[in-house]
């Protein structure tokens, strides 16, 4: 399981994990798990919003045993499953360490995405028993310093680079204790399939490029 989050709104950690699931759902047999903790992933997919049953009922029903969570998978493009957010904000669904990592297994053997969303300290908890946490963040001051703040563990930062920033590479890793393990560009192409509701099938080459050698 690898998450991806932020500590700051507007970051682009939604764009990263659906573009994250869409280029290993390219390289793997058994296809992707998208967990949608944020709820937007739909929606940067290009795919209906999905109804019914989510991960955040999953999470507020003690009683939901484990089995239940693969009934939750809608498929949504070519080789990616998606666990809707649900009718229940999983933020509010009351879900401890111990209920996420049974959520985690759950999923184990499985190749799965999370998009944890921002700034949340609830999922915070999901970050400490993800298998890789990704920190997606701008070089923005006030990002890192909200970063800095929140805590978390980060086992790579996505870096969302950004042409005339004050701050660079070296700074983030500097701040954060983190290592930028891709540094994924702004540019017009990526910002049009978005748009267009078109990531999961036209992805920019430059962006699977930098995201395949994450996973």
């Amino acid at each position: 399981m690898i998450v991806c989050w932020s500590a700051k709104g507007g970051s682009g950690t939604t764009v990263v994990a659906a573009a994250l699931a869409v280029t290993l759902a390219g390289r793997t047999d058994g296809g992707v798990t998208l967990v949608d903790a944020a709820g937007d992933v739909p929606a940067v997919l290009g795919a209906a919003e999905p109804g019914g049953l989510g991960l955040g009922d999953w999470l507020a029903n003690s009683d939901a045993p484990a089995e239940a969570v693969a009934n939750l998978v809608v498929p949504c493009a070519d080789g990616i499953g998606v666990v809707p957010r649900g009718t229940v904000d999983p933020r509010a669904s009351g879900a401890g360490t111990a209920r996420l990592a049974a959520f985690a297994a759950a999923l184990d053997g499985r190749s799965t995405v999370v998009d944890a969303g921002s700034g949340a300290s609830a999922y915070l908890d999901l970050v400490a028993v993800a298998r890789t946490s990704l920190l997606v963040v701008r070089p923005c001051y006030l990002a890192l310093r909200r970063a800095v703040a929140l805590g978390g563990r980060a086992d790579g930062v996505v870096l969302v680079s950004e042409p005339g920033r004050a701050l660079g590479r070296h700074d983030v890793e500097s701040v954060l204790g983190a290592p930028v393990v891709a540094e994924v560009p702004v540019e017009p192409s990526l910002a049009r399939a978005v748009d267009a509701g078109l990531l999961a099938t036209r992805i920019p080459r430059s962006l699977s490029s930098v995201l395949g050698r994450v996973a």
